[in-house]
């Protein structure tokens, strides 16, 4: 599960131009994020704040407004811990097979415009593209198998490998461990505002914001980062 989306009462943010990309030549590695930034977390957000309520109001014998109005504070609760993003958990608070839920809505998974090619010219420039996400790994299985994203990528990491989320140091700490990469020489792409701020915590040099992470609503204004419409502005 990605951040819950903005409130719809949130007025749309008014369009801004990109941020200026970052002096390649200073760069060695690209860390991307994937739900927000190179797939559409139109996907996610659908899976968790319509299919899965309903069937959760199916199962309980509840209206789609009560098992909404049920979820939603367990959701808030836990946003950016573990549990957040941990589809074991949810199947067993919930009673759902969420693993299923999401294989059975994959004709949803897209990549978002201009991904693929801001990762092929990436590639062709010889810089090392590491995935960092809180997706559970079965969920990037099933992203895997629809998309072929990871085919793209050097390495992928996810949080669930280091027991902590990207909101914490902790998770860095680890991810800086495994991979290697110099935070000096490095790019970071997501869509999360929190995780963005953990990422500058952790050091990392380029630090960009994705405004449009979701082509089914509005976009994010993510006015305290250097932020982009898509990926491709970078590239």
């Amino acid at each position: 599960m990605s951040e819950l989306p903005p409130s719809p009462d949130v007025p749309s943010p008014r369009s801004a131009a990109a941020a200026a990309p970052p002096d390649w030549s200073t760069v060695d590695t690209v860390l991307l994020d994937l739900d927000g930034t190179l797939l559409d977390l139109a996907f996610d957000n659908f899976v968790w704040m319509a299919r899965i309520p309903e069937i959760y109001a199916e199962n309980n014998g509840l209206s789609l407004a009560e098992a909404q109005a049920e979820l939603m504070p367990r959701f808030v609760k836990l946003q950016g811990r573990m549990e957040w993003y941990c589809i074991d958990y949810w199947s067993r608070e919930l009673r759902i097979d969420v693993a299923q839920v999401h294989r059975a809505e994959a004709t949803r998974v897209a990549w978002l415009p201009g991904a693929r090619g801001f990762l092929e010219r990436l590639r062709a420039s010889g810089k090392r593209l590491v995935l960092m996400t809180n997706s559970h790994p079965r969920i990037v299985e099933i992203k895997q198998e629809r998309t072929r994203v990871l085919d793209w990528l050097d390495e992928a990491y996810s949080s669930h490998e280091f027991g902590s989320p990207k909101e914490t140091q902790e998770f860095w700490s680890a991810a800086r461990a495994a991979e290697g990469f110099d935070p000096a020489r490095s790019v970071f792409i997501d869509d999360s505002a929190a995780v963005l701020r953990s990422a500058i915590t952790a050091g990392i040099r380029h630090v960009y914001a994705v405004r449009h992470p979701d082509s089914s609503r509005d976009p994010h204004r993510h006015e305290e980062f250097a932020a982009i419409d898509a990926v491709s502005d970078l590239a």
